[in-house]
Protein backbone atom coordinates (compact mmCIF):
# COMPACT_ATOMS: atom_id res chain seq x y z
CA UNK A 1 0.00 0.00 0.00
CA UNK A 2 2.72 2.46 0.82
CA UNK A 3 4.74 1.64 -2.38
CA UNK A 4 1.44 2.11 -4.44
CA UNK A 5 0.94 5.60 -2.76
CA UNK A 6 4.54 7.07 -3.41
CA UNK A 7 4.05 5.81 -6.68
CA UNK A 8 0.71 7.77 -6.94
CA UNK A 9 2.69 11.09 -5.72
CA UNK A 10 5.26 10.56 -8.27
CA UNK A 11 2.75 10.19 -11.03
CA UNK A 12 1.10 13.81 -9.60
CA UNK A 13 4.42 15.40 -9.85
CA UNK A 14 5.73 14.36 -13.04
CA UNK A 15 3.54 16.93 -14.58
CA UNK A 16 4.23 19.56 -12.55
CA UNK A 17 8.21 18.16 -13.31
CA UNK A 18 7.44 19.02 -16.84
CA UNK A 19 5.41 22.15 -16.80
CA UNK A 20 7.34 24.15 -14.70
CA UNK A 21 10.49 24.29 -17.07
CA UNK A 22 8.11 24.80 -19.50
CA UNK A 23 6.57 27.97 -18.11
CA UNK A 24 10.35 29.61 -17.14
CA UNK A 25 10.77 29.04 -21.11
CA UNK A 26 7.90 30.80 -21.62
CA UNK A 27 8.51 33.48 -19.20
CA UNK A 28 12.00 33.96 -20.68
CA UNK A 29 10.86 35.72 -23.70
CA UNK A 30 8.91 38.27 -21.77
CA UNK A 31 12.77 39.76 -21.14
CA UNK A 32 13.27 43.49 -21.86
CA UNK A 33 16.86 43.30 -21.78
CA UNK A 34 18.00 41.52 -24.98
CA UNK A 35 21.18 43.37 -26.53
CA UNK A 36 21.79 40.97 -29.01
CA UNK A 37 17.95 40.61 -30.78
CA UNK A 38 17.58 40.21 -34.01
CA UNK A 39 13.79 41.54 -34.11
CA UNK A 40 15.00 44.66 -32.89
CA UNK A 41 16.36 46.04 -36.35
CA UNK A 42 18.66 49.29 -35.59
CA UNK A 43 19.31 49.72 -39.81
CA UNK A 44 18.08 49.68 -43.25
CA UNK A 45 19.44 46.34 -43.81
CA UNK A 46 18.92 44.78 -40.91
CA UNK A 47 14.97 45.67 -41.09
CA UNK A 48 14.66 44.27 -44.41
CA UNK A 49 15.88 40.94 -43.24
CA UNK A 50 12.99 41.92 -40.42
CA UNK A 51 10.86 42.67 -42.88
CA UNK A 52 11.18 38.91 -44.78
CA UNK A 53 11.38 37.40 -41.71
CA UNK A 54 7.97 38.20 -40.32
CA UNK A 55 6.59 38.58 -43.86
CA UNK A 56 7.36 34.29 -44.19
CA UNK A 57 6.28 33.46 -40.26
CA UNK A 58 2.90 35.06 -40.90
CA UNK A 59 2.50 32.85 -43.40
CA UNK A 60 3.52 30.07 -41.89
CA UNK A 61 1.18 30.69 -38.90
CA UNK A 62 -1.96 31.05 -41.54
CA UNK A 63 -0.94 27.70 -42.59
CA UNK A 64 -0.61 25.81 -39.64
CA UNK A 65 -4.06 27.44 -37.93
CA UNK A 66 -5.47 26.30 -41.18
CA UNK A 67 -3.56 22.71 -41.17
CA UNK A 68 -4.30 22.09 -37.40
CA UNK A 69 -7.85 23.51 -37.91
CA UNK A 70 -8.51 21.40 -40.34
CA UNK A 71 -7.04 18.41 -38.44
CA UNK A 72 -9.01 19.03 -35.28
CA UNK A 73 -12.17 19.61 -37.01
CA UNK A 74 -11.76 15.95 -38.42
CA UNK A 75 -10.26 14.33 -35.03
CA UNK A 76 -13.51 15.79 -32.87
CA UNK A 77 -16.53 15.43 -35.66
CA UNK A 78 -15.76 11.84 -36.96
CA UNK A 79 -14.34 10.57 -33.63
CA UNK A 80 -16.33 7.36 -32.65
CA UNK A 81 -18.96 8.38 -29.85
CA UNK A 82 -19.61 6.61 -26.95
CA UNK A 83 -22.33 3.49 -27.47
CA UNK A 84 -21.57 3.64 -31.11
CA UNK A 85 -19.51 0.50 -33.12
CA UNK A 86 -16.95 -0.27 -34.83
CA UNK A 87 -17.93 -0.12 -38.25
CA UNK A 88 -16.21 -0.09 -41.93
CA UNK A 89 -15.39 2.96 -43.11
CA UNK A 90 -14.79 3.36 -47.11
CA UNK A 91 -11.41 3.14 -48.29
CA UNK A 92 -10.60 6.10 -50.46
CA UNK A 93 -7.52 5.56 -52.69
CA UNK A 94 -6.85 9.06 -54.03
CA UNK A 95 -8.31 12.47 -55.53
CA UNK A 96 -7.42 13.57 -58.41
CA UNK A 97 -8.44 17.20 -58.22
CA UNK A 98 -7.34 17.14 -54.45
CA UNK A 99 -4.37 16.11 -55.19
CA UNK A 100 -3.31 18.90 -57.93
CA UNK A 101 -4.92 21.33 -55.71
CA UNK A 102 -2.72 20.83 -53.04
CA UNK A 103 0.38 20.27 -54.88
CA UNK A 104 -0.39 24.04 -57.22
CA UNK A 105 -1.60 25.73 -54.27
CA UNK A 106 2.30 25.28 -52.19
CA UNK A 107 4.45 25.44 -55.16
CA UNK A 108 2.91 29.05 -55.97
CA UNK A 109 2.87 30.09 -52.19
CA UNK A 110 6.48 29.03 -52.60
CA UNK A 111 7.27 30.60 -55.52
CA UNK A 112 5.92 34.05 -53.98
CA UNK A 113 8.05 33.59 -51.15
CA UNK A 114 11.08 33.19 -53.31
CA UNK A 115 10.53 36.40 -55.27
CA UNK A 116 11.20 38.90 -52.03
CA UNK A 117 13.57 35.99 -50.50
CA UNK A 118 16.18 36.67 -53.58
CA UNK A 119 15.70 39.98 -53.92
CA UNK A 120 16.78 40.30 -50.14
CA UNK A 121 19.83 38.31 -50.86
CA UNK A 122 20.91 39.92 -53.77
CA UNK A 123 20.36 43.22 -52.30
CA UNK A 124 22.50 41.54 -48.87
CA UNK A 125 25.16 40.54 -51.14
CA UNK A 126 25.33 43.64 -53.37
CA UNK A 127 28.52 45.99 -53.04
CA UNK A 128 27.04 49.22 -51.94
CA UNK A 129 27.88 51.66 -54.80
CA UNK A 130 28.79 55.78 -53.97
CA UNK A 131 30.35 56.85 -51.23
CA UNK A 132 31.46 54.76 -48.51
CA UNK A 133 34.21 53.76 -45.34
CA UNK A 134 35.71 50.86 -46.17
CA UNK A 135 36.86 48.46 -42.96
CA UNK A 136 38.86 45.52 -42.97
CA UNK A 137 38.27 42.72 -40.33
CA UNK A 138 40.56 39.74 -39.45
CA UNK A 139 39.40 37.63 -37.17
CA UNK A 140 41.79 35.72 -34.50
CA UNK A 141 41.59 33.76 -31.67
CA UNK A 142 40.18 35.22 -29.66
CA UNK A 143 39.82 38.89 -31.34
CA UNK A 144 38.54 40.93 -33.96
CA UNK A 145 41.47 43.60 -35.62
CA UNK A 146 39.53 46.41 -37.66
CA UNK A 147 41.71 48.18 -40.26
CA UNK A 148 40.84 51.46 -42.04
CA UNK A 149 42.57 51.55 -44.68
CA UNK A 150 41.76 54.80 -46.22
CA UNK A 151 41.65 56.51 -42.92
CA UNK A 152 44.98 54.78 -41.43
CA UNK A 153 43.28 53.76 -38.20
CA UNK A 154 43.82 50.23 -36.75
CA UNK A 155 41.79 49.36 -33.75
CA UNK A 156 40.66 46.01 -31.84
CA UNK A 157 37.14 44.90 -30.75
CA UNK A 158 35.21 48.09 -30.94
CA UNK A 159 34.79 48.94 -34.00
CA UNK A 160 33.20 52.87 -34.19
CA UNK A 161 31.11 54.37 -37.29
CA UNK A 162 29.06 57.60 -38.13
CA UNK A 163 25.60 57.18 -38.15
CA UNK A 164 23.51 56.50 -41.46
CA UNK A 165 26.90 56.04 -43.72
CA UNK A 166 27.46 53.13 -45.46
CA UNK A 167 30.17 51.29 -43.87
CA UNK A 168 31.57 48.23 -45.91
CA UNK A 169 33.73 44.90 -44.31
CA UNK A 170 36.63 43.18 -46.34
CA UNK A 171 36.51 40.11 -43.56
CA UNK A 172 38.85 37.37 -43.41
CA UNK A 173 40.57 35.18 -40.83
CA UNK A 174 44.00 34.56 -39.15
CA UNK A 175 43.67 31.07 -38.27
CA UNK A 176 40.04 29.01 -38.36
CA UNK A 177 36.73 30.10 -39.49
CA UNK A 178 35.10 32.99 -37.55
CA UNK A 179 32.03 34.27 -38.05
CA UNK A 180 31.00 37.99 -37.59
CA UNK A 181 27.79 39.08 -36.40
CA UNK A 182 26.01 42.32 -35.16
CA UNK A 183 21.63 41.11 -34.90
CA UNK A 184 20.64 44.54 -35.27
CA UNK A 185 22.92 45.78 -38.15
CA UNK A 186 23.15 42.76 -40.54
CA UNK A 187 23.16 38.94 -40.71
CA UNK A 188 26.05 36.47 -39.67
CA UNK A 189 29.02 36.44 -42.19
CA UNK A 190 31.82 34.04 -41.85
CA UNK A 191 35.20 34.90 -42.04
CA UNK A 192 37.42 32.28 -43.47
CA UNK A 193 40.59 31.91 -43.52
CA UNK A 194 42.62 32.29 -47.09
CA UNK A 195 39.67 33.99 -48.91
CA UNK A 196 37.33 37.25 -48.14
CA UNK A 197 33.82 37.96 -47.59
CA UNK A 198 32.11 41.28 -47.35
CA UNK A 199 29.17 42.47 -45.22
CA UNK A 200 27.35 46.30 -45.16
CA UNK A 201 26.65 47.95 -41.69
CA UNK A 202 24.06 51.04 -41.90
CA UNK A 203 23.11 52.26 -38.32
CA UNK A 204 20.11 54.63 -37.50
CA UNK A 205 20.69 58.06 -36.54
CA UNK A 206 19.09 57.13 -33.17
CA UNK A 207 21.75 54.31 -32.37
CA UNK A 208 24.23 57.39 -31.75
CA UNK A 209 25.36 57.38 -28.31
CA UNK A 210 27.57 56.09 -25.40
CA UNK A 211 25.76 52.68 -25.75
CA UNK A 212 27.26 50.22 -27.92
CA UNK A 213 25.35 48.14 -30.37
CA UNK A 214 26.69 44.19 -29.23
CA UNK A 215 27.64 41.24 -31.64
CA UNK A 216 30.04 38.56 -31.28
CA UNK A 217 31.85 35.52 -33.16
CA UNK A 218 28.41 33.18 -34.04
CA UNK A 219 31.10 30.71 -35.34
CA UNK A 220 32.90 27.69 -32.61
CA UNK A 221 36.28 28.62 -32.88
CA UNK A 222 37.88 27.18 -29.88
CA UNK A 223 38.27 27.53 -25.83
CA UNK A 224 37.45 31.58 -25.83
CA UNK A 225 34.39 31.35 -28.58
CA UNK A 226 31.82 33.10 -26.35
CA UNK A 227 34.10 35.77 -25.29
CA UNK A 228 35.03 36.90 -28.52
CA UNK A 229 32.93 39.81 -28.60
CA UNK A 230 32.12 42.95 -30.63
CA UNK A 231 30.76 46.35 -29.42
CA UNK A 232 29.86 48.95 -32.43
CA UNK A 233 30.06 52.48 -31.22
CA UNK A 234 27.87 54.85 -33.88
CA UNK A 235 29.01 58.84 -34.11
CA UNK A 236 27.38 61.49 -35.88
CA UNK A 237 29.87 62.36 -39.00
CA UNK A 238 31.20 64.92 -36.63
CA UNK A 239 32.47 63.05 -33.70
CA UNK A 240 33.12 60.26 -35.77
CA UNK A 241 35.93 62.14 -38.01
CA UNK A 242 36.73 63.58 -34.32
CA UNK A 243 37.77 59.88 -33.23
CA UNK A 244 39.47 59.06 -36.65
CA UNK A 245 41.84 61.59 -36.26
CA UNK A 246 42.78 60.94 -32.59
CA UNK A 247 43.00 57.63 -33.36
CA UNK A 248 45.27 57.98 -36.49
CA UNK A 249 48.05 60.19 -33.94
CA UNK A 250 50.76 57.78 -32.67
CA UNK A 251 51.11 56.92 -29.01
CA UNK A 252 53.11 59.32 -26.79
CA UNK A 253 55.89 57.26 -25.34
CA UNK A 254 56.23 58.50 -21.90
CA UNK A 255 59.73 59.29 -20.37
CA UNK A 256 59.83 59.75 -16.94
CA UNK A 257 57.68 58.03 -14.11
CA UNK A 258 55.93 54.17 -13.63
CA UNK A 259 54.51 55.04 -17.11
CA UNK A 260 58.13 54.84 -18.39
CA UNK A 261 59.25 52.06 -16.09
CA UNK A 262 56.15 50.14 -17.29
CA UNK A 263 57.41 50.79 -21.00
CA UNK A 264 60.65 48.74 -20.03
CA UNK A 265 58.67 46.26 -19.04
CA UNK A 266 56.59 46.63 -22.26
CA UNK A 267 59.43 46.16 -24.40
CA UNK A 268 60.51 42.53 -22.86
CA UNK A 269 57.29 41.38 -22.29
CA UNK A 270 54.93 42.75 -24.57
CA UNK A 271 56.43 43.98 -27.69
CA UNK A 272 56.84 39.90 -29.67
CA UNK A 273 52.70 40.24 -30.07
CA UNK A 274 51.45 43.85 -29.28
CA UNK A 275 51.95 47.17 -32.00
CA UNK A 276 52.46 50.36 -30.76
CA UNK A 277 52.25 53.46 -33.22
CA UNK A 278 55.11 55.45 -33.31
CA UNK A 279 57.64 53.18 -31.70
CA UNK A 280 59.44 50.69 -33.37
CA UNK A 281 57.27 47.85 -32.37
CA UNK A 282 54.52 46.45 -34.93
CA UNK A 283 53.96 42.72 -34.58
CA UNK A 284 50.26 42.68 -34.42
CA UNK A 285 49.52 39.01 -33.53
CA UNK A 286 47.68 40.48 -30.69
CA UNK A 287 45.61 43.59 -30.45
CA UNK A 288 47.30 47.32 -31.25
CA UNK A 289 47.74 48.99 -28.22
CA UNK A 290 48.63 52.43 -29.71
CA UNK A 291 45.12 54.11 -28.04
CA UNK A 292 44.17 50.95 -25.80
CA UNK A 293 42.53 53.51 -23.17
CA UNK A 294 40.70 54.87 -25.61
CA UNK A 295 38.54 51.53 -25.43
CA UNK A 296 35.93 51.05 -22.90
CA UNK A 297 36.72 47.07 -23.16
CA UNK A 298 39.41 44.60 -23.57
CA UNK A 299 39.88 41.04 -23.60
CA UNK A 300 37.74 40.98 -26.70
CA UNK A 301 35.32 43.46 -25.86
CA UNK A 302 34.89 40.75 -22.54
CA UNK A 303 35.59 43.17 -19.82
CA UNK A 304 35.14 46.70 -18.87
CA UNK A 305 38.21 48.28 -18.60
CA UNK A 306 38.83 49.52 -14.99
CA UNK A 307 41.78 49.18 -13.28
CA UNK A 308 40.68 46.92 -11.15
CA UNK A 309 39.45 44.71 -14.30
CA UNK A 310 43.23 44.95 -15.96
CA UNK A 311 45.28 44.35 -13.13
CA UNK A 312 43.29 40.96 -12.56
CA UNK A 313 44.38 40.27 -16.40
CA UNK A 314 47.93 41.32 -16.24
CA UNK A 315 48.08 38.80 -13.41
CA UNK A 316 47.27 35.74 -15.10
CA UNK A 317 44.69 36.10 -18.06
CA UNK A 318 44.22 32.32 -17.78
CA UNK A 319 41.49 32.93 -14.75
CA UNK A 320 39.46 35.75 -16.70
CA UNK A 321 39.44 34.42 -19.94
CA UNK A 322 39.90 30.24 -21.28
CA UNK A 323 42.71 30.09 -23.38
CA UNK A 324 45.68 28.03 -24.24
CA UNK A 325 48.36 29.75 -24.22
CA UNK A 326 50.62 26.67 -24.04
CA UNK A 327 49.86 26.07 -27.97
CA UNK A 328 51.32 30.06 -28.71
CA UNK A 329 54.01 29.54 -31.05
CA UNK A 330 55.41 32.92 -32.42
CA UNK A 331 57.28 32.18 -34.84
CA UNK A 332 54.78 30.74 -36.90
CA UNK A 333 52.20 33.49 -35.89
CA UNK A 334 50.25 31.57 -33.61
CA UNK A 335 48.64 33.13 -30.51
CA UNK A 336 45.82 31.33 -28.91
CA UNK A 337 46.03 33.84 -25.75
CA UNK A 338 48.44 35.78 -23.52
CA UNK A 339 50.13 33.85 -21.09
CA UNK A 340 51.26 34.39 -17.59
CA UNK A 341 54.48 36.24 -17.23
CA UNK A 342 54.98 36.51 -13.42
CA UNK A 343 54.71 39.62 -13.26
CA UNK A 344 55.53 41.04 -10.01
CA UNK A 345 53.01 43.79 -8.29
CA UNK A 346 54.96 46.64 -8.98
CA UNK A 347 55.00 46.13 -12.87
CA UNK A 348 51.66 45.32 -13.11
CA UNK A 349 51.10 48.69 -11.67
CA UNK A 350 54.12 50.57 -14.19
CA UNK A 351 51.99 48.15 -16.78
CA UNK A 352 48.68 50.24 -15.98
CA UNK A 353 49.99 53.60 -15.91
CA UNK A 354 51.28 52.83 -19.19
CA UNK A 355 48.34 51.47 -20.61
CA UNK A 356 46.89 54.72 -19.06
CA UNK A 357 48.77 56.82 -21.39
CA UNK A 358 47.45 55.34 -24.34
CA UNK A 359 44.81 57.45 -25.27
Amino acid sequence: MERWTNNSAASRRRPLLVAIPLLLLVLSACSQELPQNSLDPAGPISRDIDGLFRLVFWIAVVIFVLVQGGLLYSVFRFRMRKGEELRPVAQVHGNTRLEVVWTILPAILLAGIAVPTLRTLFDLSAEPEGERIDVNVVGHQWWWEFEYPELGVVTANELHIPAEETVYLTMTSDDVIHSFWVPKLNGKRDAVPGRETNLTLIADADTVGDDPILGQCAEFCGLAHADMRIRVFVHTPEDFAEWVAQQAQPAVIPTEGPAAAGWETFQVVCSACHAVGGSDFQQRLAPDLTHFASRTTFGSATFESTPENLRAWLHNPSDLKPMDPDRNDIAAGRILGMPNFGLSESEITELLALLESFR
